[in-house]
This record gives structure tokens, C-alpha cells and sequence, in this order.
């Protein structure tokens, strides 16, 4: 069912121009796909030119969280009060914060870890994976119908990973084992099933506990998971010892260290921009839309990859990255076919809806 919270957000896309919905789609979308690209390349910088802190690498990807305070602000919240369910308590509000932030933590953490021992091209590829993975949480978790097309996605995506794992020809960066070279690939596979569960945990909290969906409760949800991801991320800096040899880091940076405190700034700002596309995906359009985007720049970023770091990219990569694009634009031809039915429900509700208020 879809409370009051979702329908006045459909009301308020209802009185926009087709223009400005299109417009709005693109520039989320060029904020998701710039700001993860960025992001990617700019922490296999990091690690290019000296940086080893996995527990900095981590914390800059949600660091700059206050960055999403601008558009809750920015953009008017509905005042309509619920009349289908009462409010979640705090306790319960703050228990969710507090698990998805220490799981989100926990997950940053395996990417970095992914990323210091993948070259950007192979770990985009195998991040690709993620959608694959949402896949199958969606279906035990929020119900999620599992067709052929959508079988034919895990399938495809499953098997570019596994082409990725199995080529002899993969290499990491430079004085990167091969076993170290096994452990990034686990992390990253593991870090992007992990992502994938905690977008269906999300959705969960949206439907049984949030009971709505609208901007500003996606984006409170964006904050304070990331707050406390960030203060779990701060902890493990500490407790690791890894503080002690930032000041090293940032004396032996390849570029500098002026380079060194830009990189880790910008860094985690095109986290935050990423961040601010995901979210205005998930209220323009919807979450599994959002989720099929960030596959999109994850494909898009192996070439980018290999035009700033000149990775290698042979036949096997290839083939890898052309099953990923085979098995997102499944997945996103499912989504298409899904549409109508969608729509049509989604305008009886608002009619229904609009009968209620008169």
C-alpha cells in the first residue's frame, strides 16, 4: 500500500512540466554518474600516489554527508499529516540509523579494500555485479517478482565476474600479488552483494517502519546512516593505528601535498554529489531506477578508467564489460515493461486520492 507521504510526493511530480520532470531526470543522473566515476578514479588516485589508509579511504566516502543538508533544506518538505499510520518512535528510528550505518561503515570498507588491490577498470566491472545481487535480495526480501528477463540479468552480470576472476591476464595495480589480487576481488564481490542487501533492508524500513517515501525522509535516511558510518569509519581510524601515518602519506604523495588533501577532498564531495543523484533518482523516478543508473556509471567507468590510467583492457575485459551492458539494459527493459502497469496503479491511487481530499 502507498501511504500519504508517497502520494503527495506523486502529487507534487504531477505539476511539473514535462520539461522540468525530464530536466530533473537528467540532472540526477549526471550528478550519479560524474559524481561515482569521479569518486572511483579519484580513490584509485589515492592509492596511486602513495595513499595506503583504508580506513581514510572508507571514511571519505560519506565524510562530507553535511553536502546533503542543502537540498533538505532547499526543497520544501510536505506538511500534510499521515491519517493511514502513526509515526515511528525514536527508538525505533535510531536502531535503524544506527544498523544501517555500522553495515554501510563495514561496506565502504570492503570497496576500499577492493580498490587498492583492483586497477578502477576491473573493480567497476565486478561492482557491476550489485545489480545482479539486488536481484535476488529483492525477490526473498520486498517480494520482487523474478522474470525471465530479470533471470537472464543475474545470469549475464554473474558470468561477467566470473570472466574477471578467472582471466589470467588480470593484473592489479603495480607490486599488487596475486593473492592480494583475489582478496580484492572477494572484497569488492563481497561489498557489492552487501550493497544490494542493505538497498532491500532500505526498502524494507521504507514500507514496514517509514511506511513512506518521500524526498526528505530518503534523505534523512541518506544522513544519518552516514553520520554513523562515518563516526564507525573515524573509530576505526583510530583504533587501527592507520592516524599515525597520515602525516607520512601526505609528505611521500606523488603529487604533492597540497594534491594530497585535494584528493581526499574531492573525493568524498563527488561521493556526496553521487549521493545527491541517487537520492533525486529515487524521488524523480524510483529506487530501482536509481540502482540501474549507478550499474550504468559503474560499465561507463572501466573506459574512463582506461583513458586516465591507462589500464590495460584486453579481450576477456571486454567481453566482461559487453555481458555487463547485455545484462543491464535487461534489466532495464524489464523496468520499461513494468512501467504502464505501474503508472496506472499509481494514477488510481492519486484519483483516489484526490476523492479523499474533496
Amino acid at each position: 500500500m502507498i501511504k500519504d507521504g508517497t502520494v503527495t510526493t506523486q502529487l507534487l511530480l504531477r505539476k511539473l512540466n514535462w520539461w522540468q520532470w525530464w530536466f530533473l531526470m537528467a540532472l540526477n543522473i549526471f550528478f550519479l554518474v560524474v559524481g561515482q566515476s569521479a569518486a572511483v578514479l579519484l580513490g584509485r588516485f589515492y592509492y596511486d600516489q602513495g595513499g595506503n589508509s583504508k580506513w581514510m579511504a572508507t571514511l571519505v566516502q560519506t565524510l562530507a554527508f553535511p553536502i546533503l543538508f542543502l537540498p533538505l533544506f532547499l526543497i520544501p518538505s510536505s506538511q500534510e499529516p499521515s491519517t493511514f499510520s502513526a509515526p515511528p518512535t525514536i527508538t525505533n528510528l535510531a536502531l535503524i540509523y544506527f544498523s544501517l550505518g555500522v553495515l554501510i561503515a563495514g561496506d565502504n570498507m570492503m570497496y576500499s579494500v577492493g580498490l587498492l588491490y583492483l586497477s578502477a577498470s576491473t573493480y567497476s566491472l565486478i561492482c557491476a555485479t550489485q545489480l545482479a545481487f539486488n536481484a535476488i535480495f529483492s525477490y526473498f526480501i520486498n517480494s520482487q517478482k523474478f522474470t525471465a528477463l530479470i533471470l537472464n540479468s543475474v545470469v549475464l552480470l554473474s558470468l561477467s565476474a566470473a570472466l574477471i576472476a578467472v582471466n589470467d591476464d588480470s593484473e592489479g595495480p603495480s607490486g599488487v600479488s596475486q593473492s592480494k589480487y583475489i582478496i580484492g576481488f572477494l572484497c569488492t564481490l563481497a561489498a557489492s552483494a552487501l550493497y544490494s542487501l542493505l538497498l532491500s533492508l532500505m526498502q524494507l524500513s521504507f514500507q514496514k517502519v517509514l511506511k513512506r517515501e518521500t524526498f526528505s525522509v530518503v534523505l534523512e535516511m541518506q544522513i544519518y546512516t552516514s553520520l554513523i558510518a562515518t563516526c564507525v569509519s573515524i573509530v576505526g581510524l583510530f583504533a587501527s593505528g592507520e592516524w599515525k601515518t597520515l602525516h607520512g602519506e601526505m609528505e611521500g604523495f606523488g603529487t604533492g601535498k597540497v594534491s594530497y588533501v585535494m584528493t581526499l577532498v574531492w573525493t568524498a564531495v563527488a561521493w556526496q554529489v553521487c549521493s545527491v543523484g541517487v537520492v533525486g533518482l529515487i524521488f524523480v523516478v524510483s529506487s530501482l531506477f536509481s540502482n540501474v543508473i549507478s550499474t550504468v556509471s559503474l560499465a561507463i567507468t572501466p573506459i574512463a578508467s582506461v583513458i586516465a590510467f591507462h589500464d590495460k583492457m584486453n579481450g576477456i575485459k571486454v567481453i566482461a564489460m559487453l555481458l555487463a551492458f547485455w545484462g543491464l539494459a535487461s534489466y532495464i527493459y524489464q523496468n520499461y515493461h513494468d512501467n504502464p502497469t505501474a503508472r496506472t496503479a499509481q494514477n488510481d491511487i492519486n484519483e483516489s486520492h484526490n476523492d479523499y481530499l474533496s
